[in-house]
């Protein structure tokens, strides 16, 4: 059966996934930017992402890499696919990453207003799932085909399908840098109730790599 994954996910010093007043022109809010200056710069990123050569190798380009390895399908929420809210306001909006997107695979998104599938450059298809996380992961395991499914994000998905005691293993990045505000990864969730336990530790000058696995 395919695992499901969270990677390269990376939170600030106290705990916020992303920052206050996301928007279109802060789509991680206010500051939130900043989380990811660890990957930025990484040989992985500026390939797969940037579709551009050079990058730093070494640790932090050896965790952005894992993240891509394998992946069958992705699962992420409508906040990592559109800034919009409730009904979709056009079918123009394809997503933040271009006609090709770094997925190039099958992604399913999760929403509570339908729209029909979207296919991108590449492989990469959007399929809106309009009734929960765990129909979106059965159709995300039918998809991968026994590869590993990724969840993206936003920090709330991630919470549900942590809370439901469904990821199997999880890196996710501490940055240097505090928010103060936005969502918060981890309050309220008793993550060794849920047999979650620490099973990598690496600190760089960039970030501390940390990987929960389920038990």
């Amino acid at each position: 059966m395919s695992k499901l994954s969270v990677h390269g996910f990376t939170i600030s010093l106290d705990g916020y996934g992303a920052g206050p007043d996301q928007s279109r022109g802060n789509p991680l809010g206010v500051g939130g930017e900043a989380l990811h200056q660890w990957m930025l710069g990484t040989r992985t990123f500026r390939t797969m992402v940037m579709g551009q050569d050079g990058g730093s190798t070494g640790i932090d380009d050896d965790f952005a890499k894992r993240g891509f390895e394998n992946v069958g399908a992705w699962i992420m929420g409508r906040n990592m696919f559109a800034p919009s809210r409730g009904e979709w306001p056009d079918d123009e909006w394809k997503g933040w990453w271009g006609n090709n997107p770094p997925y190039h695979c099958p992604v399913f998104v999760l929403t509570e207003h339908p729209r029909p599938a979207i296919d991108m450059e590449g492989g990469t298809t959007f399929h809106f799932v309009t009734d929960g996380i765990h129909a979106a992961l059965e159709r995300a395991r039918d998809a991968a085909h026994g590869k590993t499914i990724r969840v993206g994000g936003g920090t709330a998905t991630i919470r549900q399908y942590l809370q439901a005691g469904l990821v199997d293993e999880m890196h996710f990045a501490v940055s240097p840098i505090l928010l103060g505000s936005g969502e918060h990864l981890f309050a309220g969730l008793d993550l060794p109730k849920l047999g979650y336990r620490r099973s990598e530790h690496v600190t760089t000058p960039n970030a501390m790599h940390i990987v929960l696995t389920k038990s």
